[in-house]
């Protein structure tokens, strides 16, 4: 098979960069290892900045996220006392969408058909091959045949542990972490939200947020030390936990009910440079992730892809090789700004194992401030809705 672009990866990144490129005519294949199924079962972020809903409004495809998704003007930061309001539309005059990503998925993915973008389910042992000629190329198996993709570019959207970030020579990587020692404990219910907004809680005892899925579906989590065990975590003992952590005021108006789903996951920044090779460019988890405290993981994945996008729109339309060589300056730019805002969210909000009274009273001191100060919260609200791109 030929193709202009070979896209690996049919999560959200990847589904959005081929619906982009075939909406200015280019050609482009998504290969992807898991089935529809597995890929719609992914329980992931659900806050979206306007990048995201204005590339979804920009395809036609956010008619339901629209209709069924919950636009918010704010969110809280909690200290374990009183509700801090950060008022994100009277500060930045736009809105957040919650709205789930395997949502986002599912219409990416349900449009496809009729628009021409061909995605390959099931498709086993990917390999990237020749990044840095003219010429790559992609293989993989499928019903027990080897299958060679032959591409202009091949575009990797295909997670933290897929082979496309490998495929890029040692030579050239260079990567940043910081592993936190601590992970988050969810629980997903059909229960109402205690709040019409997201509540970030800092705590004596820890971390917690209380989020939403939808008007009847809520999600929350607890910060927990690395580890904790899962079974050791009964309903009840979450939900007074979740309790103490939100504060009085949230837990009057928390439902519970049983766990449709609970999952630890541990926290993590990672930047890896650069985002482009040769003839390979990497989009979302593959080239970042970044701790869940700020919202930007989805998001920062469609900046990526925004910016990738143009980049291919440019080279196949206007014969535009700069476009394509500053896709990862370009990229970059605005992934290590959302990296210090969710780092700098997380420092704030969490508590660390080697943490001592003064680091504990830092934090109150900093949400106090932040409390009082417009300008500090414009700072937050700015990061929080989403750097300009």
């Amino acid at each position: 098979m030929k193709t202009q672009v070979a896209i690996v990866g049919a999560g959200p990144a990847g589904l959005m960069l081929g619906h982009l490129l075939r909406a200015e005519g280019i050609d482009a294949v998504i290969v992807e290892r898991a089935s529809p199924d597995y890929v719609l079962g992914r329980i992931r972020a659900g806050v979206l900045e306007r990048t995201t809903t204005d590339l979804m409004d920009r395809l036609g495809l956010g008619a339901r996220m629209h209709a069924e998704g919950l636009p918010h003007d704010g969110f809280h930061l909690a200290d374990g006392e009183r509700l801090i309001r950060i008022d994100i539309a009277a500060l930045t005059g736009r809105q957040v969408m919650v709205y789930g990503q395997t949502e986002v998925t599912r219409d990416l993915m349900e449009a496809a058909p009729e628009r021409g973008l061909e995605i390959i389910y099931d498709a086993a042992d990917v390999a990237l091959h020749d990044v840095d000629g003219d010429a790559p190329y992609l293989t993989y198996s499928k019903d027990g045949a080897t299958h060679r993709i032959d591409a202009q570019f091949l575009c990797g959207c295909d997670g933290f542990h897929g082979p496309s970030r490998k495929a890029m020579p040692a030579s050239v990587a260079r990567h940043y972490e910081k592993v936190y020692p601590f992970g988050w404990l969810g629980i997903l219910a059909d229960v109402p939200p205690c709040n019409h907004e997201l509540i970030y809680a800092n705590h004596e005892r820890g971390f917690a947020l209380a989020s939403m899925r939808s008007a009847t579906r809520s999600r929350y989590y607890v910060q927990v030390a690395l580890d904790e065990r899962l079974e050791d975590w009964s309903d009840d003992r979450l939900w007074d936990e979740l309790a103490i952590r939100l504060g009085p005021e949230a837990a009057a108006h928390m439902t519970r009910g049983p766990a449709l789903e609970k999952s630890i996951a541990p926290l993590r920044s990672f930047v890896f440079e650069p985002m482009r090779h040769g003839r390979l460019m990497l989009a979302g988890d593959s080239a970042h992730i970044v701790p869940p405290t700020g919202a930007k993981g989805l998001n920062l994945a469609m900046s990526d892809v925004h910016y990738l996008s143009q980049s291919l729109i440019g080279w196949f339309k206007r014969h535009d090789s700069d476009a394509v060589a500053g896709y990862s300056d370009k990229a970059l730019a605005r992934v290590w700004k959302s990296e210090r805002f969710s780092w700098q969210l997380t420092t704030l909000m969490h508590r660390f194992p080697d943490s001592d009274a003064f680091d504990r009273r830092m934090q109150v001191a900093d949400l106090d401030y932040i409390a009082s100060s417009v300008a500090a919260q414009t700072t937050i609200a700015e990061n929080y809705v989403g750097l300009p791109l």
